[in-house]
């Protein structure tokens, strides 16, 4: 009986268990139905191949879009890394997102319509422009620390036969290879990837009804224009909003943004241009020679006069001692055209990243050369750059030279080519040779514009090559440095020779300086801080400041013109300059203002040593006390109140409208 029991427990334990397994079996039946019916249903608004497709792009598309953000964020030292770096990826993740749901969408809604190939070649079409956006902006990040924008881009297109040097130098072999394997991808790779998985033809049974479909793509569409619309609002935070934004975002919101601005300044006064100016003879009046020296990307703490520690430009330095030496000297927009319409004609040049200065009548101003060709000078410009490099002939006929002498002109045998659009600087010295000793029987007005020193900063061995830096693009540029010491000593040994020297007023002088990531920022463009702004400026005339001379008040690129104008012996009529001789007595309360290059990007201005930065509100404004943080490491904004943060604010947006309405507002005489 207890053996019968047992057996009875063992097959009632067993049923049990049978009925367990059954209902089991059942529920995961019923699991396996309601995941058919419900890829059926997902299959009935897309087919497989259509899921296949579109996974064969828009998965790539995410996940290196994503990747280049990750990267782009651990290159910026003060940006958090792990999880709290999600903050900055957040947009890049909703727009992808969103762009994805876009084209599932569009393809539900043309599945079994004709516009189901206008729909693919699209998608196709759009995804190679957003990847290439991506991509530029990645690239454009990396070489320089800006964001791309919209008027980067327009610029870069209307002068791509410029630039193409300039890409080329950025580049090599195996990206444009890596692009190429990226394009093919794009445009074969989802077919390959479908044909692969489901074969050549396409696969049999009814599609769901056009109606499911469209509903569908309703849906598909609203929860991309949300995820796109929640990729637009980011902070103001430490990294940027531009940096914060995907790359496609923030072009178009950028814009948007600049659109606004452009509104608020739109009716701003301008200020009252010297186009009708002269200059007058006095009693004190010498018409000697005028030499400008420019010395391209040169910063002033890569100079020894500036910093003793480095052994960069020994001549320059004993120069500097029998010379005026101006201690705190700037440039107002870091970049070679801009530079050079303020040294050569007194005013602030265009704050737009346009060359206008080079278009007819595109200066608001008498400059230098014509000012002087009035008394009997003659007026060559000499450059060891291309002339069609951002129409460099036009600006300097605009300026009023008579001679333009440039790379195209000189031989360039036995010269090494000091970066992508131009030689060393020495290969200007036999034609100003030349042309010297045709025109030495009259006063002149000369300028060299080399353009060594310049991205991408190839070694010149011509006099030996020294150790500056551990980081090779630093060491490069130090090493140029030292070159254009050599430079400026070969062209005062050759007016030496010619017997001019001492009838002679050299300006040597930095167009701008060179970012090495000091702020995450690279070469000069959009480099607002010291680096990119503080320059060289020495003027020597044999026989006057023999003892040397030291200006330690502030001074930029439009003190030049009245600087020389007062050594030469002249007086200005019927109207004025900006800028202030250096002779004059110094003026404690200057202010100075400065742009960076590309627009909407930044503003600054200087008052004693106190600087301000302002971002057009893409991230938060900065001031600096130089006299005890030269190197701009402790951002004080915080310890100022709202009102001194908007004063100063207003201050700067008041001199960018000004001077932009002074270029806008063409007077009579330039029409």
């Amino acid at each position: 009986m207890r053996v019968k029991a047992a057996r009875l427990g063992d097959c009632g334990s067993a049923v049990k268990f049978c009925e367990i397994f059954v209902n089991s079996l059942e529920l995961v039946a019923s699991g396996n139905h309601k995941r058919l019916a419900l890829f059926a249903r997902f299959r009935s608004i897309l087919s497989g191949r259509d899921w296949v497709y579109l996974s064969g792009l828009l998965v790539p598309l995410v996940v290196y879009n994503l990747v280049l953000k990750g990267i782009r964020i651990d290159s910026q030292e003060e940006l958090p890394g792990g999880f709290a770096a999600f903050a900055l990826i957040r947009s890049d993740l909703l727009f992808n997102l969103g762009y994805v749901f876009l084209w599932v969408g569009l393809f539900a809604l043309t599945r079994q319509s004709r516009l189901r190939w206008p729909a693919v070649v699209l998608f196709h079409t759009v995804t190679i422009l957003v990847i290439a956006t991506t991509t530029s902006a990645h690239g454009y990040f990396q070489e320089t620390g800006s964001t791309l924008s919209l008027n980067v881009i327009t610029y870069s297109l209307t002068s791509l036969g410029e630039i193409t040097d300039v890409i080329g130098s950025v580049t090599s072999l195996a990206i444009w290879a890596w692009v190429l394997v990226i394009l093919g991808y794009i445009v074969f790779g989802p077919w390959i990837m479908t044909t692969l998985v489901c074969g050549k033809h396409g696969e049999p049974g009814s599609s769901g009804s056009p109606s499911t479909s469209r509903l569908f793509a309703l849906g598909a569409f609203t929860t991309s224009l949300g995820f796109i619309f929640l990729s637009l609002p980011v902070g103001a935070g430490v990294a940027g909003k531009s940096f914060s934004r995907d790359a496609v975002v923030n072009i178009v919101m950028s814009e948007v943004e600049h659109a606004q601005i452009r509104g608020l300044t739109a009716n701003a006064t301008s200020i009252k241009p010297p186009v009708d100016t002269r200059l007058q003879e006095t009693t004190e009046t010498e018409k000697k020679n005028v030499v400008l020296i420019h010395l391209e990307s040169a910063r002033a703490r890569s100079m020894t006069p500036h910093n003793e520690d480095l052994d960069t430009t020994p001549y320059l330095d004993t120069l500097a001692k029998k010379s005026l030496l101006a201690e705190r000297a700037y440039t107002i927009v870091p970049h070679t055209s801009k530079a050079i319409t303020s040294i050569n004609c007194g005013i602030d040049p265009h704050l737009v990243r346009e060359i206008t200065e080079a278009d007819p009548g595109g200066v608001p101003a008498r400059c230098l050369p014509e000012l002087l060709k009035e008394h009997g000078y003659n007026s060559v410009w000499f450059s060891s750059a291309t002339e069609h490099f951002e129409d460099r002939r036009e600006l300097v006929q605009n300026f009023g030279y008579d001679y333009f002498r440039p790379v195209e002109t000189m031989e360039t045998l036995g010269f090494q080519k000091s970066n992508y659009f131009g030689y060393e600087d020495n290969i200007m010295l036999q034609p100003s040779r030349d042309w010297i000793e045709r025109h030495k029987d009259k006063p002149f007005l000369a300028t060299y514009l080399g353009v060594t020193g310049h991205h991408d900063y190839r070694p010149i061995d011509r006099y030996g090559l020294k150790d500056y830096s551990n980081l090779p693009g630093l060491d490069h540029y130090q090493n140029s440095m030292r070159y254009l010491d050599f430079f400026v000593k070969n062209v005062m040994d050759q007016y030496k020779e010619l017997g001019l020297y001492d009838d002679t007023i050299f300006v040597i002088y930095g167009d701008h300086g060179e970012g090495f990531g000091e702020h995450d920022l690279f070469q000069h463009d959009n480099t607002i801080y010291q680096e990119g702004l503080e320059v060289p400026f020495i003027i020597h005339e044999p026989g006057r400041f023999e003892e040397g001379r030291r200006v330690q008040t502030l001074t930029n690129q439009l003190d030049i013109l009245p600087t020389l104008v007062e050594l030469l012996g002249y007086e200005v009529k019927d109207g004025r300059y900006a800028g202030r001789s250096l002779l004059a007595p110094p003026e404690e309360d200057r202010t100075l203002f400065f742009s960076c290059f590309d627009e909407y990007r930044c503003l600054a201005s200087i008052q004693g040593t106190e600087k301000y930065i302002y971002f057009f509100g893409n991230q938060p404004d900065e001031v600096y006390d130089l006299a005890s943080d030269s190197l701009e490491k402790n951002n004080i904004a915080n310890e100022q109140s709202r009102k001194e943060l908007k004063h100063k604010r207003l201050q700067v947006l008041a001199w960018y409208s000004k001077v932009n309405a002074t270029y806008e507002e063409r007077t009579p005489a330039q029409e």
